[in-house]
């Protein structure tokens, strides 16, 4: 059974940095895109950042220039460093994990005061 376990959420000031993890385990292949979503109450979920098997990325205009989506294949593990961090990226945060399939981690708390 496939689990994505997330970590490195937390309370941050403005301007500040977070960097989220997630691993992926009991998965025998490597996913062919890995990548992390955000969802604000009442809202739908928007796609933050993506990056395939062989390290294109891809982000939503919000977050270019500030957040850096990396993976380490190896360990099925995708990684988001988040700068400049502003109050409007409070939300929560998930991680997603594709291969033919979506798995869905369990979502970890990005908080931004100002």
């Amino acid at each position: 059974q496939v689990q994505l376990v997330e970590s490195g959420g937390g309370l941050v000031q403005a301007g500040g940095s977070l960097r989220l993890s997630c691993a992926a385990s009991g998965s025998p292949f490597s996913f062919n895109s890995m990548g992390w979503y955000r969802q604000a109450p009442g809202k739908q979920r928007e796609l933050v950042a993506t990056i395939t098997r062989g390290g294109s990325t891809n982000y939503t205009d919000s977050v270019k220039g500030r957040f850096t989506n990396s993976r380490d294949n190896a360990k099925n593990t995708v990684f988001l460093q988040m700068n400049s961090l502003k109050p409007e990226d409070t939300v929560v945060y998930y991680c997603k994990a594709d291969k033919g399939f979506a798995y869905w981690g369990q979502g970890t708390q990005v908080s931004v005061s100002s």
